[in-house]
């Protein structure tokens, strides 16, 4: 098996990313599979399009991609992606989409299509606080994480994908008073653990991650 694991470059004023740092920090292989990575633009479309390039030289059968929520206190695994770009802030180039949708002939959603609940359990097992999310925003996380599967949808049958939302690390809070952060250690022991996981669940554990809100 080879899984494509995707990280942002820093965007939002922020010096570092956790998502390419913890990417790059991942092992070659996990659990028997090779691990694949890439460094992507916060940036729309551009993002998708160097995944894409990437999916088509290497052939993976998974594309997972990592992205930062600063804020969040634990890794969240998310569950879907809907087609809407609606940008807070301009992406890396200056681009601020709103309402926008990722791809016009889209539906309106699509879920993950990776073992979320084993996931979120074997980073749990692993000792780092995980939890399914429902929302991954309408930034460029949502953006790639419902382009990817719009990709795999209509040009690359069979691939499965998903998304996990890491918070800061410890060093980007520094100057953030009370603000949730997790040292990047724990962060790539938590990833390493979801990976691990995807490659040995054929089919997603039955229990319990909804919200009440």
């Amino acid at each position: 098996m080879k899984i494509l694991v995707t990280g942002f470059d820093p965007f939002g004023g922020e010096p570092v990313n956790p998502a390419i740092e913890s990417v790059k920090l991942l092992p070659d292989t996990i659990a028997g599979a090779e691990i694949i990575k890439l460094e992507i633009p916060t940036v729309v479309h551009k993002s998708l399009e160097k995944i894409d390039a990437k999916i088509a030289e290497c052939d993976p059968d998974v594309i997972l991609s990592i992205g930062q929520a600063g804020g969040r206190p634990d890794i969240t695994v998310e569950r879907i992606g809907i087609n809407c770009d609606d940008c807070r802030i301009p992406d890396n180039e200056g681009n601020q989409p709103v309402d926008e949708p990722v791809f016009a002939d889209g539906p309106a959603a699509y879920f993950s299509t990776l073992p979320i609940k084993a996931m979120v359990e074997k980073i749990h097992e692993a000792g780092i606080p995980a939890s399914i999310s429902n929302t991954a925003g309408t930034f460029i996380c949502n953006h790639v994480l419902y382009g990817v599967r719009y990709m795999c949808e209509h040009k690359y049958p069979g691939k499965k994908s998903g998304f996990i939302h890491i918070p800061f690390m410890t060093s980007q809070c520094v100057d953030k008073r009370n603000m949730p952060c997790m040292s990047l250690y724990d962060i790539v022991k938590g990833l390493t653990a979801a990976i691990e996981a995807i490659v040995t669940t054929d089919e997603d554990i039955k229990v319990t991650g909804g919200a009440t809100h």
